[in-house]
């Protein structure tokens, strides 16, 4: 019998390649399913994924070509690159799962399961050198060598004393004044050797972590903690249990819920994974899990894209070694090689941030749903403003449902003021930044030594410039998108390609000079309290001023030590962090979101004012909202004032249903792009033809139109959708039309299954 390994050769096309190759007798035993291995493809060798290895009859050759006229032998794998398997078998179901549902390669699938430096065929360790004594000399040896060789003797002496009787080479060489010949002449003679020691890259090295104690539960979290705690249980069982959807008010305690149930799960010898959904709240969580679990510190791991390339490379290989048992992280955390898991966390599951803008474009909510069943795993989507998908299922039976109605301690929900801005604009006599409510508010908090969170998820100073004589917006040149002014660098800045260029001083149309600045940003604001509000402490959270790597976690512990008085921030703000000293919260323009062309506005900005609303009042003080917009009476901005999400659910829910949209039907985009235009909109038009051919029953699609945003990154964009109930007749009819065609080189076609952005 001869193994013979299935390989996924890495980056070979847009098309996976898989072929066979024979295992040697001497990797037998290593070559795995999950392993990447060197092999060799053409004329060259190539890195690849072992997807599957089976024993077949001894065939030194086998048929190839039309007939199997023509007989090739397998060629051997070359050799394998990893120590253990870097996806479980599971993983590697799932990856099967997310290629076919999301229609990608699967090469692009297994890339984004395992980060960029893990993947890198050099193994990434950071390692010093490192003198260890091997065995402690008899006085007489040691008399000897004092004699002959004193340098030589004092080293052994030295290391004598050390800890663990060894020592870094650099310290020995340098401020020890050790001379490497006498650690070489050591060496030889066999009493010390010199050897690598891999260095651990933690991104909280510096940090002590006080053993937080667990707080006592209401009966509604006892409850919800105990449901999750069996549901994990069950887990044991040959059927998964349901997916729990944790439905909460803002501060109603979901992440001691989420603490207490994962110190159940890890006392029976199981692993966890929790999932934020934005990277701005990676430092919070992780800084509570580390105090919870600060006996075992080293055993929580943290997986997000802005730690160094080394620290996410030493964290991921923590998990896969079995060091670590908790994984906290932004969406690709789902993808840790948890052993043994035993429960999945998706904290704030109706973020769109858990959507993969990229292939494989993944939902990691749904992926979670997946894995959870995959490993027979609780599953628990925590949210206060859940996704419509997720409500649905839950109103269905699909999902099990679990409340959480009062804040902790019986705290009130803040009370939330709606500001209608035309009249403040009448009064004003132009546009207001800050009411006069929001204004009298302020200073009274300032009064009282409390603080203040202002959101506005628009950074710059200016949203434009425009000549108000010729009518001229400035726009991008790569993208169909007007530029935003920046005073501190004096620039025009695309937020969406980063294009920048110097502030014209008039018109380059017509020459005028009363070229002006139109709306708002964070940076004006700032600019407008230091003026209003004198001796103020301001601190300003976007993606202009958190460009370090420490600064978001400088700033946001600068406010929790009450340090800074008014925060400014965008969406980075937005959500789960915990200010108990914070009673008044400011949302500047409540409509921005909310007029854009997508079934989604109403419920992302209601989802958007209810979390920003919940920051205030988290502590013994009340909290005050004050919610500035032009569009008071919109249902969104209505129902978030009164904290009524069900109420809203009920009525979005009623709407999508009569308009055929999601959560009751799936919804595919499928784009094309290329920097000839004409190419992008033949391409796209011809694949409509194809796909509207033979349609199967039960799919709607669209007509092929430009995209709303039809320029971006030099790219002219042209797209269409269809819509069916079945997630399975959707792909299979897109895969199969698109699966045989060939498009222009510079034409690049994608669908995105289950989208959220339709721009």
């Amino acid at each position: 019998m001869q193994l013979v390994a299935t390989v996924l050769i890495d980056g070979a096309s847009s098309k996976d390649l898989q072929f066979d190759y024979a295992v040697p007798a001497e990797w037998a035993g290593k070559a795995k399913p999950g392993m990447r291995v060197r092999i060799p493809l053409r004329n060259r060798q190539a890195i690849g994924t072992i997807t599957a290895v089976r024993e077949e009859a001894d065939h030194p050759e086998r048929p190839a070509g039309r007939g199997g006229k023509r007989t090739f032998a397998l060629k051997p794998i070359a050799g394998v690159l990893d120590e253990a398997p870097l996806l479980t078998a599971p993983l590697l179901k799932l990856a099967e799962w997310i290629s076919g549902y999301y229609l990608a390669s699967r090469d692009s699938t297994l890339k984004a399961m395992i980060p960029q430096p893990v993947r890198s065929e050099e193994k990434g360790e950071k390692t010093r050198k490192n003198v260890r004594l091997v065995y402690e000399p008899d006085l007489e040896t040691l008399e000897s060598l004092k004699k002959r060789a004193p340098k030589q003797a004092e080293l052994v002496e030295f290391l004598i004393s050390r800890p663990g009787q060894q020592g870094l080479l650099a310290d020995l060489t340098g401020l020890s004044g050790f001379g490497r010949p006498s650690i070489t002449a050591l060496e030889k003679a066999g009493m010390v050797v010199v050897e690598d020691e891999v260095v651990t890259r933690d991104p909280f090295a510096d940090e002590v972590f006080v053993q937080s104690a667990p707080m006592a539960l209401n009966p509604e979290q006892e409850r919800s903690r105990a449901r999750i705690v069996a549901a994990a249980a069950e887990a044991e069982t040959e059927r998964p249990p349901r997916p729990i959807l944790l439905f909460g008010v803002t501060g109603s305690g979901k992440t001691e819920v989420y603490l207490q149930a994962i110190q159940r799960v890890v006392d029976e010898g199981r692993g966890a994974i929790v999932l934020v959904p934005e990277i701005s709240l990676t430092p919070q969580t992780a800084d509570q899990f580390k105090k919870r679990f600060a006996a075992m510190q080293d055993q929580v791991a943290i997986l997000h894209s802005h730690l160094s390339a080394g620290e996410r490379h030493d964290e991921w290989r923590k998990v896969l070694r079995r060091e670590a048992r908790i994984v906290i992280g932004a969406r690709s955390a789902i993808f840790a090689p948890v052993e043994n898991l035993g429960l999945i966390v998706v904290d704030e599951e109706h973020e769109n941030t858990y959507k993969q803008e990229s292939p494989p474009r993944y939902q990691a909510r749904d992926v979670a749903v997946v894995r959870g069943h995959l490993e027979k795993c609780a599953v628990v989507l925590g949210s206060a403003t859940p996704s419509l998908e997720s409500w649905k299922n839950a109103l269905t039976g699909k999902y099990e449902r679990l409340d959480l109605t009062q804040r902790v301690d019986d705290r009130e929900l803040p009370l939330i003021r709606v500001i209608d801005m035309r009249l403040e604009t009448r009064k004003n006599r132009g546009l207001a930044i800050l009411s006069s409510k929001l204004r009298e508010s302020i200073e009274s908090r300032l009064a009282d030594r409390q603080q203040v969170i202002l959101f506005l998820n628009r950074r710059g100073f200016a949203r434009s410039l425009i000549c108000p004589e010729c009518g001229l917006v400035m726009e991008c040149r790569h993208c169909s998108l007007a530029l935003t002014y920046h005073r501190e660098e004096d620039k025009l800045i695309c937020h969406l390609c980063g294009y920048a260029q110097v502030t014209p001083r008039k018109c380059p149309e017509c020459g005028g000079r009363a070229i002006s600045l139109a709306g708002f940003g964070t940076e004006k604001v700032e600019a407008v309290l230091n003026e209003v509000f004198k001796g103020a402490r301001i601190a300003r959270i976007d993606t202009d001023t958190m460009r370090r790597k420490n600064d978001l976690k400088l700033t946001l512990n600068a406010f929790k030590a009450g340090k800074t008085d008014i925060l400014i921030g965008t969406q980075m703000i937005a959500k789960g962090l915990h200010f108990p000293n914070v009673t008044l919260v400011g949302i500047l323009n409540a409509d921005i979101g909310l007029h854009i062309p997508d079934f989604r506005a109403s419920e992302r900005t209601f989802q958007l004012l209810t979390q920003v609303a919940g920051r205030a009042g988290r502590g013994e003080l009340k909290g005050e909202v004050v919610v500035q917009t032009f569009t008071p009476h919109a249902p969104a901005v209505q129902f978030a004032r009164h904290h009524d999400y069900t109420g809203f659910a009920e009525q979005e829910i009623q709407l999508r249903e009569r308009l055929e949209f999601p959560p009751f039907r799936h919804l595919a985009m499928i784009t094309s792009r290329s920097v000839h235009r004409e190419r992008a909109e033949f391409s796209l038009q011809t694949l409509h033809r194809r796909m509207k051919r033979h349609l199967p029953d039960g799919l709607t699609i669209t007509e092929p139109l430009p995209s709303p945003l039809i320029r971006s990154h030099d790219q002219w964009r042209f797209q269409f959708s269809m819509r069916g109930a079945n997630a399975k007749r959707l792909t299979g009819h897109i895969g199969g039309v698109l699966g045989p065609l060939s498009f222009p080189e510079d034409v690049i076609v994608t669908v995105d299954m289950d989208a959220h952005n339709l721009s």
